[in-house]
C-alpha cells in the first residue's frame, strides 16, 4: 500500500487508462541510467545500446564490486570512461616503482623512518627513471614519479595532493585487508579526485596517485585543444 500510494504521487494518469502498464526499472537499469547520464555530462558517448558503451558498463559495474567508488571519484570515473571508449592519450607508461622503508637509530641516536622511491617510466620512445626520499612511502612515491615526469610535463609542478584517505574493505581481513585509497588533488584551480583497491596499500595508493596525475595532464590537453592547440 505504501509503495502504491508513493507511486501514485508520480503518475498523472493510472496507465492502465491509456492502454499501458507500469514498469519499474530493476537496480541494474537505474545504475546503468545514471552511468549514461555521467557519461552524457562529460560529452562522451551515451548509447545504451552501443558495444563499446555496454562494455565499459560491465567494466565500471566489476570495478565497484571489487571495491572501487566512482561516485566519489570523478577524474578516475572520466578517465576509465575515455581509455574504454578510446579518447585518452597516452601520456606515460609506468614500467616499474620499488618502495623501500627503513626504520633505524640515526648516528645522533634518534629513532627515524626513512622512506625512498624509485620509479621508471616511459614517455614517447624516452624513458626516464627517478628515485626520491619523502615523508612516508606514498610521499616519495609521488615525489618520485612527477619528477620522472617533469621534463616531458613541466605543468605538474602546479600538482598538489590535498587529501588522503584509506579505507579497509574487509575488516575481516586484518593487516591483509582490501584496502580503498581515496585522494583529493589540486592544480590551484580545479580540484578533483581519484581512487584505487588493492590487497596492498602502496599499489592502492598508486593507482590513486596515477590517476590525479593523467587528470592532470588530460585537462591541460583539453583546454590547449579548446584554444586551438596554443
Amino acid at each position: 500500500a505504501a509503495m502504491a500510494a508513493t507511486v501514485a504521487r508520480f503518475e498523472h494518469i493510472d496507465p492502465q487508462a491509456v492502454g499501458n502498464q507500469r514498469r519499474i526499472a530493476s537496480e541494474e537499469e537505474v545504475e546503468q541510467g545514471n552511468y549514461l547520464a555521467r557519461l552524457a555530462a562529460l560529452g562522451l558517448a551515451a548509447d545504451g545500446d552501443d558495444p563499446a558503451t555496454l562494455r565499459l558498463i560491465e567494466t565500471l559495474q566489476e570495478n565497484e564490486r571489487d571495491g572501487l567508488d566512482y561516485g566519489g571519484a570523478d577524474a578516475s570515473f572520466e578517465l576509465l570512461a575515455r581509455k574504454s571508449l578510446g579518447t585518452l592519450p597516452n601520456f606515460f607508461r609506468l614500467d616499474s616503482f620499488r618502495v623501500i622503508d627503513e626504520r633505524r637509530i640515526d648516528p645522533r641516536g634518534n629513532l627515524v623512518t626513512l622512506s625512498e622511491a624509485s620509479v621508471r617510466v616511459q614517455v614517447g620512445q624516452n624513458r626516464h627513471m627517478m628515485v626520491a626520499e619523502g615523508a612516508g612511502p606514498v610521499h616519495a612515491l609521488d615525489v618520485a614519479l612527477r619528477k620522472a615526469l617533469a621534463d616531458a610535463y613541466p605543468a605538474l609542478d602546479d600538482l598538489r595532493l590535498i587529501d588522503y584517505k584509506v579505507r579497509i574493505l574487509n575488516s575481516e581481513g586484518g593487516t591483509k585487508a582490501r584496502i580503498r585509497v581515496m585522494i583529493d588533488s589540486t592544480d590551484g584551480v580545479d580540484n578533483w579526485s581519484t581512487v584505487g583497491v588493492s590487497d596492498n596499500v602502496i599499489d592502492a595508493s598508486y593507482s590513486a596517485l596515477h590517476d590525479g596525475i593523467v587528470y592532470k595532464l588530460l585537462r591541460d590537453d583539453l583546454k590547449r585543444q579548446a584554444n586551438g592547440g596554443n
